[in-house]
């Protein structure tokens, strides 16, 4: 089967050009949790610990409320089409925070008030792109 990935290395995703905020704000939680609090949570708490995938595939999960016996051949379908990146997460969209992925492929957020999301913004040794935009135009 082929396995399509939303990995990045060497990358730092910056907020979208037309994120409503000046300064990054956490997504609160409302009735239930939004796709954005989760990938929140999984990469603000556990820094270069998971890929994109392994932060997509979770928030699948927890959406579909996927049984632990039946993760394994969720995973497979999962990844058998091609699936939305981070580009495309509400955090950097909405919420002003840029996404670095390191030489793992292991990911961590940076508000876009933060130094370092400076500084990963004018790296020259790192891909660098940004995040998609919320209106067409």
């Amino acid at each position: 089967m082929n396995t399509q990935t939303t990995n990045y290395k060497n990358t730092f995703i910056a907020a979208a050009e037309d994120c409503p905020v000046s300064k990054s704000e956490i997504p609160t939680v409302k009735r239930n949790k939004t796709l954005a609090n989760i990938q929140y949570e999984m990469i603000s708490r556990n820094p270069y610990k998971y890929t994109s995938d392994e932060v997509l595939l979770e928030c699948f999960y927890q959406k579909n409320n996927t049984p632990e016996d039946e993760k394994e051949a969720v995973k497979e379908e999962f990844f058998s089409k091609s699936q939305p990146c981070l580009r495309s997460s509400a955090l950097g969209k909405r919420y002003g925070f840029g996404f670095h992925f390191n030489e793992e492929e292991k990911v961590a957020l940076y508000p876009m008030e933060s130094k370092e999301y400076q500084d990963f913004a004018a790296e020259v040794t790192i891909e660098k792109l940004k995040a998609m935009r919320n209106k067409r135009g």
